[in-house]
């Protein structure tokens, strides 16, 4: 799909592949299979494997690509040459022109075990804000639907739906609401994890307030 004439693709789960003027970002490389060598920046939100994908970060890569992460993906990166820059929570970088700031991503509602949630706020990973020819995207990472998120503004929201150690569709629609983005994307599903039923619910949930596009992977 297009958004003011900046292509917007779904890889897989939380993968997306951006590209305006030339400028191609990817975010949380997962599983990808056809795509070689054209990431100006890649976007890592936290350590685990679905989007921390060393193998899948290989096929993006060229030799000038720059690598945000978190702080915690620095042993999964290190035999990557490229830049790397580390992050945690509430900080602002400039990569290649693009502001980047980085917001915390962490669960309020889903347990590993009673009392311990799947990605904890003190782990520090992230979310990313990020501005692409004046459209100001939002990535969620893995995430609930957080108090945070009713400061944030953006044209673009990719928000997770599946439920499972994120945000369920209706939790999603809420955080939706606050934030009232221009444009949701769904992400988060069908990698194993959740299905596009989950991605689907959400658009009727929002039909009529906020344009929700279901996309369809490009590696399919």
């Amino acid at each position: 799909m297009e958004y003011k004439e900046i292509k917007i693709e779904w890889l897989h789960h939380d993968c997306f592949r951006i590209e305006k003027d030339g400028l191609i970002i990817y975010t949380d490389p997962y599983k990808v299979q056809n795509i070689h060598g054209d990431a100006d920046i890649i976007l890592i939100t936290h350590d685990h494997y679905d989007h921390c994908d060393p193998e899948s970060i290989k096929k993006l890569v060229k030799r000038d690509t720059a690598i945000v992460a978190q702080k915690d993906c620095e042993d999964k990166l290190g035999s990557f040459s490229q830049t790397k820059i580390f992050v945690s929570p509430n900080e602002v970088k400039i990569v290649k022109g693009v502001s980047i700031r980085t917001v915390p991503s962490y669960n309020v509602n889903k347990f590993r075990s009673p009392g311990e949630v799947f990605h904890p706020r003190e782990k520090g990973n992230v979310g990313y804000i990020f501005i692409v020819s004046g459209v100001k995207f939002y990535l969620a990472g893995d995430t609930d639907f957080i108090p945070e998120m009713r400061d944030i503004k953006v044209d673009v929201a990719f928000l997770p739906v599946s439920g499972i150690y994120v945000m369920t569709d209706k939790e999603s629609a809420e955080a939706a609401i606050a934030m009232k983005p221009d444009l949701v994307v769904p992400m988060h599903y069908g990698s194993g994890i959740g299905s596009e039923e989950n991605a689907n619910k959400l658009r009727e949930s929002l039909m009529g307030k906020i344009k929700v596009e279901v996309l369809t992977s490009i590696e399919k």
